[in-house]
């Protein structure tokens, strides 16, 4: 309050418990590290609350029991805000539509968190003063007191939470899927690698359909995976179009299993990449930009005479990138050999779209520092994956998907002819 004489009355603020004095003059660093990871607690409790108000309307994601009699179901996410203590923290806000009306609305819960004083005066004042790292647990204790729970219990509610996602995200099932395509790649993960397999549904979906631990993409492993996932009824009789890196494991994996109901796409960029890798600096530039301009050709034909010439050149420059270049070549041009190149090169002819996933990802597990168990790692990347899924939009040309089908039935009869017709041609030959 101001007086007459132009000065100031401050009110001193009351003295923090026990458990929260820290020694001032911390780093600024130290400062922000706690203000950032108290704010994702705040932000991690508000979307629990969401989601439990969604759950209580729509059911669980992929269960056919749901309240209501289904009246109401998920219908996406908007942009909004809460405010926690003075700021205001930008959050995605579930949708709900009820499909009697046509009316879609948020939570109810939402419009009475928007002035939630999530985050007490004592707390802000203790984060601020400068507590040490050592510090963060009774921070997020005295935090954690405000709603009557215990640090322990929100750590129990975490694990719960994300063991029951992971149980979803394994148990699902695949079957009301048409998938057309199925992009493999890995991912390391604190000296683990997690593969992982992204389904490309007929109408353009992108869907996270599971993944393995393993220490490397070897084909045992990956054949783990695939056959859980048709064991959760994952339809292939229709063809599939498995886009990966190159990986000798994938591959071998991926022809196992599927067998002639495959067909293998390898990245063109990595294929690029390994080919220049064995030039020197000099030539690099010039044979990427001609690798990229031979694939870019719009016919099988094009594309394979411009890249035999590539080689040809390459055979008197560096033997080991013409050697480089045709191992697999055939595969870099499943594309086009297919004949749906144009429309759908964009999005299959790399990887790229399950590289955006591992992007998207490592956002969520770069969060964790320390991973102790495996039942740790999968219950974050279960959770990750399905948090991503949310928000991915449909692969670019995705209405030619159909015709991409109609080429891999085509392709499958062909290989089944050609099977039926070798006996009798053994037998003639006889």
């Amino acid at each position: 309050m101001t007086d007459n004489n132009n000065t100031t009355e401050q009110t001193q603020s009351p003295p923090l418990p026990p458990h929260l004095r820290a020694l001032p003059g911390q780093p600024v660093d130290v400062k922000l590290h706690l203000v950032q990871h108290h704010m994702e607690l705040a932000r991690l409790l508000v979307h629990e609350i969401l989601e439990e108000d969604v759950l209580d309307h729509a059911g669980d994601r992929y269960s056919r029991d749901k309240p209501f009699e289904g009246r109401y179901s998920r219908y996406g996410f908007n942009s909004g805000s809460v405010r926690i203590g003075q700021e205001k923290v930008p959050i995605s806000v579930p949708r709900l539509i009820d499909k009697h009306t046509g009316e879609t609305f948020a939570p109810e819960t939402y419009q009475a968190m928007h002035e939630l004083p999530v985050i007490d005066d004592r707390l802000s004042e203790a984060i601020l003063l400068g507590l040490s790292t050592a510090d963060y647990g009774r921070v997020v204790g005295a935090f954690t007191d405000g709603f009557g729970l215990s640090q322990s219990s929100v750590s129990r509610a975490f694990v719960e939470r994300s063991a029951k996602a992971l149980a979803e995200f394994e148990q699902r099932s695949l079957a009301e899927h048409d998938f057309v395509a199925l992009l493999i790649d890995g991912k390391h993960l604190a000296r683990q690698q997690i593969v992982i397999a992204l389904g490309i549904t007929l109408n353009g979906e992108k869907i996270p359909v599971g993944f393995v631990q393993t220490t490397t993409e070897n084909s045992e492993a990956i054949k783990g995976l695939l056959r859980n996932l048709i064991g959760r009824n994952l339809r292939f009789d229709q063809g599939l179009l498995c886009v990966i890196d190159g990986a000798k494991g994938l591959e071998k994996a991926i022809e196992e299993v599927f067998g002639d109901y495959a067909q293998i796409q390898r990245c063109q960029w990595h294929k690029r990449e390994n080919v220049v890798s064995y030039l020197c600096e000099a030539d690099q530039a010039a044979y990427r930009r001609r690798l990229q301009r031979a694939y870019e050709k719009e016919t099988y034909a094009e594309a394979k005479a411009a890249l035999m010439e590539i080689h040809q050149d390459l055979q008197g420059l560096n033997r080991s990138a013409a050697n480089s270049l045709m191992e697999g070549l055939e595969e870099t041009l499943t594309l086009h050999r297919l004949g749906v190149f144009v429309e759908l090169g964009k999005s299959l002819k790399t990887t790229n779209a399950i590289e955006n996933l591992k992007s998207r990802l490592g956002k969520y597990l770069s969060r964790v520092k320390y991973w102790q168990t495996s039942d740790q790692r999968h219950r974050w990347v279960a959770l990750a994956l399905m948090e991503v899924e949310q928000r991915m939009r449909r692969i670019s040309g995705y209405k030619a998907l159909p015709k991409l089908r109609k080429a891999l039935l085509a392709s499958i009869r062909r290989k089944q002819e050609v099977l039926t017709k070798e006996p009798l041609a053994e037998k003639n030959f006889n």
